[in-house]
């Protein structure tokens, strides 16, 4: 009898906790309106070229209680990729550097969050045409959550990184001469709570 009251008890403890654990993990959606990647290339080792690329979806899992726990899943539409040049915009969109007709998207996944020097740092895997590379972003947010008059609750987040194009075979036919090999990028997350 002992023995079973035991167990019972065990068992609630396991379910309790779980379900604590459970609680603390949170579900936002990535609002595609107010979400965009903004990137900035060297042209000709004399001026920058800037860019961004919109249509951005995807899940925030956010764990308030350990940070380390979150995780985000992404993807960005490559079709509208944008320097303000439609020339410039038509080149980026062949098969030469996004090549959107065969990857209309790139996409991420994290992999792990952690804080050094007390910033955020997260690390995850990139997708760019058919490559992928682990990338590390260092992280701004998650701003307070406000709820709106639509009785949405909002928060955002901040991230920066950069990438070799090299390393994702992105442009080989132009030398880092002309156009520069580092890409540095910002994305821009607005996420509603789910």
């Amino acid at each position: 009898m002992r023995n079973r009251i035991f167990m019972a008890l065990a068992l609630a403890a396991t379910f309790l906790a779980g379900g604590i654990a459970h609680a603390q993990t949170s579900s936002w959606t990535i609002d595609p309106v107010h979400s965009s990647v903004n990137f900035e290339v060297r042209h000709l080792s004399v001026s920058n070229v800037h860019g961004s690329i919109n249509g951005v979806k995807g899940t925030v899992l956010l764990n308030e209680k350990d940070l380390s726990k979150s995780s985000v899943q992404a993807t960005a539409d490559t079709t509208t990729v944008t320097t303000i040049n439609e020339k410039r915009d038509a080149h980026l969109k062949s098969p030469d550097f996004f090549n959107v007709e065969k990857f209309p998207h790139l996409s991420f996944k994290s992999t792990s969050l952690t804080k050094v020097d007390g910033k955020l740092k997260l690390t995850g895997d990139l997708t760019l045409d058919d490559v992928t590379k682990p990338v590390t972003l260092d992280v701004d947010g998650p701003a307070p959550a406000s709820t709106g008059q639509d009785g949405k609750t909002r928060s955002g987040f901040s991230a920066t990184g950069s990438l070799k194009r090299s390393d994702f075979n992105f442009g080989q036919k132009f030398p880092s001469a002309v156009i520069g090999d580092e890409v540095k990028f910002t994305i821009d997350l607005e996420v509603d709570k789910q």
